[in-house]
């Protein structure tokens, strides 16, 4: 069975967030092993220049790092990602099973990545060029890696 790591940099804060993340984990263990490893987002002062932004994305992304698994395919949730519809991504996943029986995907702190996190990843994905919250993207990214298996196991749900 594959295991599917998400590594998030913030915790989930609203009631309905928290219970969508609990339906679509439950519904993901029929598929995978899902680890959903919530990392402390560092506070930004209300008063910002580029130097603290870096020392922010610098800290939130070394704690990533350290959570990485060495066999993991990593894959980075990135506004400058390629895009995929949800066959595309359903088959994306189908073949890195093939690969690896380890994935993990990283969604960023509210200042995004660095640039170093995202060279050791090898690929970068983008739901939207809107801006969403990070807890919704989390969201997002479950439903997406349900639907995903859905369409490979050729089972209703996707429409």
């Amino acid at each position: 069975m594959i295991t599917i790591n998400i590594i998030c940099v913030g915790k989930l804060k609203e009631n309905f967030f928290k219970s969508a993340t609990d339906e679509y984990s439950k519904r993901l263990s029929k598929y995978c092993k899902l680890n959903i490893i919530e990392l402390q987002d560092e506070k930004i002062p209300d008063k910002i220049n580029d130097k603290i932004m870096d020392e922010v994305k610098t800290k939130e992304c070394n704690s990533i790092l350290s959570h990485i698994k060495k066999d993991s395919h990593i894959i980075a949730l990135d506004l400058t990602g390629k895009e995929f519809s949800s066959e595309e991504f359903s088959k994306k996943l189908d073949n890195l099973s093939m690969q690896t029986s380890n994935i993990t995907f990283i969604i960023g702190g509210s200042l995004g990545l660095t640039k170093e996190l995202l060279s050791v990843c090898n690929e970068k994905i983008c739901f939207s060029k809107m801006t969403f919250p990070h807890q919704l993207i989390r969201v997002f990214l479950l439903e997406q890696i349900f639907r995903a298996f859905k369409i490979s196991n050729n089972e209703t749900y996707h429409r």
